[in-house]
């Protein structure tokens, strides 16, 4: 068959293009989840039982529909802004970081992501309004760099991670060992200024007795965020 030959039409092929066309309007018009926990549980439903290709193309699916429903989003940095796309679609908008927290207080998403030069995750805990709901990549197996700052509440999902600031001088290998005889698994993501980030295993909440003579003066949780 010559390339100037038009492709033989392929029903089946088309029927199942037209259903997932028909089923995005659906669920767009259908409108968002009340809660972000809700939304991840339901997505983690969706992903059960498929392979890696198929999960990338639902995620993908998934979350330009959240994109569509949910609040706007706004992005800081590169790979921040990357992730947004490959994930939420292009609507992101880029901002400074201390823009992107003032988007989020204002009710936006904000997607940031973790550089030595953007400390900004140490300003929420002077902002406990805003909190870390998401975090990307969102697989299990990878480390998250770019994170989901919002108003909006979310509990625990079943799998998750939280983060936990602290301005303790001890060494990174020390805090996480004090971590473990609290029963908490620390694993350290960043530090600048005097403070260091931590990614916590399991869903922590900001009142967790455990960590009433965790180390330092200053510390808390500022968010978690689910796994995949």
């Amino acid at each position: 068959m010559s390339l100037l030959d038009a492709p033989e039409p392929n029903a089946a092929l088309n029927a199942l293009d037209r259903a997932l066309v028909d089923a995005v309007r659906a669920r767009t018009a259908a409108g968002p989840r009340a809660r972000l926990d809700d939304a991840a549980i339901a997505l983690r439903s969706l992903l059960a039982d498929v392979g890696p290709a198929e999960a990338a193309a639902v995620k993908a699916v998934w979350g330009r529909v959240e994109a569509a429903n949910g609040p706007a989003m706004v992005a800081c940095g590169g790979l921040a802004q990357a992730l947004a796309t490959d994930r939420f679609g292009l609507g992101a908008r880029p901002l400074s970081a201390d823009d992107a927290l003032k988007a989020a207080e204002a009710g936006s998403r904000a997607l940031i992501d973790l550089t030595p030069d953007r400390p900004w995750w140490g300003r929420l805990l002077a902002r406990p309004d805003i909190r870390i709901v998401w975090a990307l990549p969102d697989d299990r197996r990878g480390r998250p760099q770019a994170y989901m700052i919002s108003r909006e509440a979310s509990g625990p999902t079943g799998e998750d991670r939280s983060f936990w600031v602290t301005d303790s001088g001890w060494s990174e290998t020390k805090i996480v060992a004090a971590l473990s005889e609290l029963g908490l698994v620390g694993e350290p993501l960043a530090a600048a200024g005097g403070l260091k980030l931590f990614m916590l295993a399991g869903y922590v909440q900001i009142d967790d007795g455990r960590l009433r003579t965790a180390p330092g003066r200053l510390n808390g949780v500022i968010g978690a965020a689910p796994v995949f």
